[in-house]
């Protein structure tokens, strides 16, 4: 049966295979951009099927997360899977490196799409599922960064680990509703976003970390956010599955 899925931050990288993957197996898909609006229209032509949508809002501004949720659940029907993918990186703020303003906005600009915006725009979909008295699923995307630590992007760090204790805790409240959720923690994976840091001899030692000697593909992120949207995975609610190739293991 098909579902309506909204994808966070679907212009390019993760978001973009989360896409493809869902409208792949038969959903209906929701491509969001906030400002990437050419890059998310590229998504949206390259999904196969129909039914699909394109949606915007600022993650950051409360209002625009609420008509993000309303537009999606108008365009497909109904939204029955959100993947909270979206995510800001404001990296090269350590503690001896960036006077205290910057530190500061760093954290309010990190906190206010990672985490902020991914509890906002759970709150308005679990709402809408529990209000119809329909099942679902929220499947987060998280980081290993959230336990191995990003010395140069602290909040980054903070937000993902913030983001997996949130699915947990939505997991428990949101079980006697039938809304199972879930998180996915990958370790570095060949986006554009990292192409730079994935260069030469940095790249080198960053695909050293994996016993594979490689970094993940975004589909294999994607592979997994949709097996933990699948009726397969319901007894999976609560969990954060590392994709990270071996790269760190806890």
């Amino acid at each position: 049966m098909s579902r309506g899925v909204l994808v966070t931050g679907a212009s390019g990288g993760i978001g973009r295979a989360i896409a493809r993957a869902f409208a792949g197996a038969g959903d209906r898909v929701a491509v969001h951009y906030s400002a990437r609006r050419a890059e998310a229209e590229r998504t949206l032509a390259e999904l196969p099927g129909e039914g699909h949508a394109l949606v915007s809002g600022d993650l950051a501004d409360p209002n625009q997360v609420a008509d993000l949720a309303g537009d999606a659940d108008t365009a497909l029907g109904g939204v029955g899977v959100l993947v909270n993918n979206a995510a800001v990186v404001t990296a090269g703020y350590a503690v001896p490196d960036v006077d205290y303003e910057a530190w500061q906005q760093a954290w309010r600009d990190t906190l206010a799409v990672n985490l902020l915006g991914a509890a906002n725009l759970s709150y308005r979909v679990a709402r809408r599922l529990i209000e119809r008295g329909a099942e679902g699923v929220i499947v987060n995307v998280g980081s290993r960064g959230a336990y191995r630590g990003e010395p140069d992007a602290p909040a980054y760090g903070a937000s993902k680990a913030g983001l997996h204790a949130l699915g947990q805790s939505l997991a428990v409240s949101l079980a006697p509703y039938g809304i199972a959720v879930a998180s996915v923690a990958p370790g570095f994976v060949e986006t554009d976003r990292v192409a730079d840091r994935l260069a030469g001899e940095s790249g080198a030692a960053i695909r050293a970390q994996s016993p594979y000697g490689r970094v993940a593909t975004p589909e294999e992120v994607a592979a997994a956010v949709v097996y933990l949207a699948s009726p397969a995975a319901r007894w999976s609610t609560g969990a954060v599955l590392d994709v990270n190739g071996a790269s760190y293991l806890r």
